[in-house]
This record gives structure tokens, C-alpha cells and sequence, in this order.
């Protein structure tokens, strides 16, 4: 059976830290419980793509509970794999990660959602309004799902309750404050939305939707080498320390294929985008559709 020794490793670590962080001054451990809790969800997207082990129903109850509170496990896997159509990618309705919206849609909005979305649209305002939107729209079409009688959906939701009170139990057992926790979870729920801020974009082709972000920095660790995303979408079963040198071992082919969608580092995405949206809300190329 295979066994993916640097994934598990780092299951463990994470879930040290974190435990460790709910022992610290508040102070201390808002930056490390945040980050931990990203880490986890980066964890969370390798079990669900079948590592560490060759069966996901493996790796799975370790990464059951979200510390985000936010996202159920078994709802992050099917939006998640349902997104790996590339086909659909960037698509308002077909993908459930796109970040754009039906221009018709868009255009039924009054002046002050629109800026409000449109401030979303930034860097700086995806991080600090992406979770709780993000998190709104969620729950808002889940719950249609449920209303419509779908059990798996509701199942998936129960289970994540269940799970996320036996964080909180565990969380009631240190010093640290639960309103404190919350916020530790909005915030890594917003360092996790650097990540996906710009990994696809508006594009006729496919093979043009999907980024490559060349950094190798702490951003970069703390999102598994998701950055490199387009070898990921490439290649989903590859372990997240093979990436790196998968595509510079073969950076102009991944190049090529996805048209030169590329970012040096996390460091130009903040410099050009942070205060400046890269793309508008609506999908520029929906109506070609």
C-alpha cells in the first residue's frame, strides 16, 4: 500500500500546532491558529485528491473535521472534483469555484452590491470580505439543495456539524476563548483566499484558464505548491512536494499549455492587485458560450 511518508508527516504537524496554539497569549496565537488552519484546508485538498494513501477513505477521517468551522469535508470534495472539469472551468454556473457571474445576473444588481462585489473583486477585498460572502452563497445554495430533497447534501452538512463540535469541545478545553477561535477561523479562511483570487481567469480556451504562480516562498508551502496550479489540474494524483519539480523540470511545456497565464510570485499578485481588480465580476466571455 502506498504511503505518501511527507503528507502524513504534515497532517500530524499541523494538527500539533494547532493544538499548541490554543495554549498561547491570544496575540500570539491568532497568526498561528490562522495558519494552521489554512494549512489544513491545503491538507484537505491533497486527501481528497487521494493522498497520503492509495485509498482517500483512508486519508479521509483524518482530515474530517474542518478547523475552519466553515466547509463541510464531504462538500468540499464533491464542489471540489465537480471544479477538475476543465471544461466548465471559470463557467457562473458549471463550475462551483468560478468566481464570476452571469452578466445577466450582474446586471439585475443595484449600484451598492455591485461596488460591494466589485470591491470583492480585489485582493484586499477578497480577504477581508471573500469568507463571508463566499460563505453566504455557499450555505444559500446548499440550502436550496436541501430544500429540494437532496440527502446527500444534507448529510454532508450533519456530519460537519457533528465534526465541528468536537473541535469547538477540544477548543472549550484550552484557555483560549471561542470568540477568539471564530476569528482565528475568519482569518485563515482569508489567507486561503490569496490563493484562489486569481487561479483561473476568463478565457476561450481550456488549456488558457488556469495559473502558474512561480514562487517558492511560505505561501507557496502553506498552499501545498498549489500554486502551481496548472500542473495540479494537469496531473491531480501527484503528491503536492512532487510539483515543484515536475514544472521546472518542464516549465516552457506548462507554459505553452496554459498560454503564459503566469505570476512571478505572491509578492506581484499583492503589488498589481491588492487595491486593483484583475477581472470584472461578470464573465467577460459568457455570453460567447
Amino acid at each position: 500500500m502506498r504511503i505518501e511518508w511527507p503528507t502524513l508527516g504534515l497532517i500530524a504537524l499541523c494538527y500539533c500546532v494547532w493544538t499548541g496554539a490554543l495554549f498561547l497569549p491570544i496575540w500570539a496565537a491568532f497568526p498561528v491558529l490562522a495558519l494552521a488552519i489554512a494549512l489544513q484546508s491545503s491538507l484537505q485538498h491533497e486527501v481528497l485528491h487521494g493522498h497520503p494513501f492509495g485509498d482517500r477513505r483512508l486519508g479521509e477521517p483524518l482530515v474530517f473535521a474542518s478547523l475552519n468551522l466553515a466547509i463541510p469535508y464531504l462538500r468540499f470534495r464533491e464542489t471540489h472534483l465537480a471544479h477538475h472539469m476543465d471544461a466548465n472551468l471559470t463557467d457562473p454556473y458549471d463550475d462551483p469555484e468560478s468566481n464570476y457571474m452571469d452578466p445577466a445576473v450582474w446586471a439585475k444588481f443595484k449600484a451598492p452590491v455591485r461596488a460591494l462585489l466589485a470591491w470583492n473583486n480585489t485582493l484586499l477585498g477578497r480577504m477581508l470580505l471573500g469568507p463571508l460572502l463566499g460563505q453566504i452563497a455557499f450555505m444559500a445554495a446548499d440550502a436550496r439543495l436541501i430544500r429540494a430533497g437532496d440527502r446527500a447534501v444534507a448529510w454532508a452538512w450533519l456530519a460537519h456539524i457533528a465534526a465541528s463540535a468536537a473541535v469547538v469541545w477540544i477548543v472549550m478545553l484550552s484557555p483560549f476563548p471561542i470568540w477568539a477561535y471564530l476569528i482565528a477561523c475568519y482569518l485563515g479562511l482569508g489567507i486561503l483566499k490569496i490563493r484562489t483570487f486569481l487561479e483561473h481567469q476568463a478565457h476561450e480556451r481550456a488549456r488558457g484558464r488556469t495559473v502558474i504562480i512561480e514562487d517558492r516562498g511560505p505561501l507557496a508551502f502553506l498552499f501545498l505548491n498549489n500554486n502551481l496550479h496548472v500542473v495540479h489540474h494537469m496531473h491531480p494524483k501527484l503528491p503536492w512536494y512532487r510539483l515543484p519539480q515536475i514544472y521546472f523540470n518542464n516549465r516552457e511545456r506548462y507554459l505553452r499549455r496554459n498560454d503564459g497565464y503566469r505570476y512571478a510570485s505572491y509578492g506581484q499578485i499583492f503589488r498589481r492587485h491588492l487595491l486593483r481588480a484583475k477581472d470584472p465580476v461578470p464573465h467577460p466571455l459568457y455570453s460567447q458560450k
